[in-house]
């Protein structure tokens, strides 16, 4: 674990610098806006995902930077945009990109990061990858759409879950990985596994981020604590303590969800029971179900000292409490 730490210490430097230069290209309009998302931290999970998946299918590409941050531009546009529509207060500890440069201007600004990703991508002239990554971007979209339509719906069940945190979340951890295996010229079969490897990490990931949102504080997540319910997303969680209520019980605290009616003691209180009943560490379990998928993917890859840090990567968000 001590050598996954190394290299992100080491890489996340380079990432920011090329993240920086690449932003020069857009207006300082533009570029203000997203420079206070992309500059104010983040773990650059998705660009270390690329370049440790190119080396390890044997990419020795130097310019597979440019490549990597372009994933972690289309992250962060889906940040801005999902800050908005959660009308979200905090992103990373800071105030919310909408709050400081308005709607309007975070929107745009948004919308001209996600034309710049995709700018990046086509220098590569991979048609492959352009079309990855364009589906990348389409299931992202639609499992936002997804869990707006879904917001304090009281039939929500697992498999809907799972299918919004797959378009929201995983695919484009998934084309992180695919991006990497394709511009290091791998056969079909690996780019296969390596897609494999990064969809079901993908969904471990929004897993047991949904776990800590009843698990942690404020000041350790970045954002305010129990948030999820309060913006009336139905995350596994809550679906599993909805299933331990009678029935009579179950019934009202869903017509107080549903009509956006919980009081701030009373989602505490919710907190609180999902804490207590163990239910955060049984969706960690079930997020350990994907990680061995990831883990199980990755022993068709070449051996190698990236792969043994893909590795390490299942292990950090197997453990990860922040």
């Amino acid at each position: 674990m001590n050598k996954l730490k190394d290299l992100f210490q080491s890489e996340i430097p380079r990432i920011n610098l090329v993240l920086q230069k690449e932003l020069e290209i857009l207006s300082p309009l533009v570029r203000e806006v997203g420079e206070h998302v992309l500059l104010a931290g983040g773990k650059r999970l998705r660009p270390i995902l690329t370049i440790l998946t190119s080396r390890c299918l044997g990419g020795t590409r130097e310019d597979i930077y440019p490549l990597a941050c372009s994933l972690e531009f289309l992250h962060s546009a889906t940040l801005i945009h999902d800050d908005i529509l959660d009308n979200a207060d905090l992103r990373r500890g800071r105030d919310s990109t909408h709050l400081v440069f308005g709607i309007k201007r975070a929107i745009l600004a948004g919308d001209a990061l996600l034309a710049l990703a995709n700018m990046i991508v086509a220098r590569y002239d991979i048609p492959a990858m352009n079309f990855c990554v364009a589906e990348a971007i389409l299931k992202t979209a639609t499992g936002e759409v997804d869990e707006i339509d879904n917001l304090r719906n009281p039939e929500m069940d697992e498999t809907t879950y799972l299918e919004i945190i797959r378009g929201k979340t995983a695919f484009l951890i998934q084309a992180a990985c695919a991006c990497g295996a394709m511009v290091s010229g791998a056969s079909q079969d690996v780019q296969d596994q390596a897609s494999s490897f990064g969809m079901n990490l993908g969904i471990a990931f929004q897993l047991v981020d949904d776990a800590l949102d009843y698990a942690v504080d404020t000041q350790q997540l970045g954002k305010p604590h129990g948030s999820d319910i309060r913006e009336g997303k139905i995350t596994l969680p809550l679906i599993l303590f909805l299933k331990t209520l009678p029935r009579k019980e179950r019934q009202a605290l869903l017509e107080k969800i549903s009509s956006d009616s919980l009081s701030d003691e009373q989602m505490q209180d919710v907190v609180l029971s999902i804490q207590k009943a163990g239910l955060d560490q049984k969706v960690r379990q079930e997020a350990d179900v994907y990680l061995k998928k990831s883990a199980n993917s990755l022993l068709s890859l070449p051996a190698s000292r990236e792969r043994d840090l893909m590795q390490d990567m299942v292990e950090l968000i197997k453990n990860r409490n922040f």
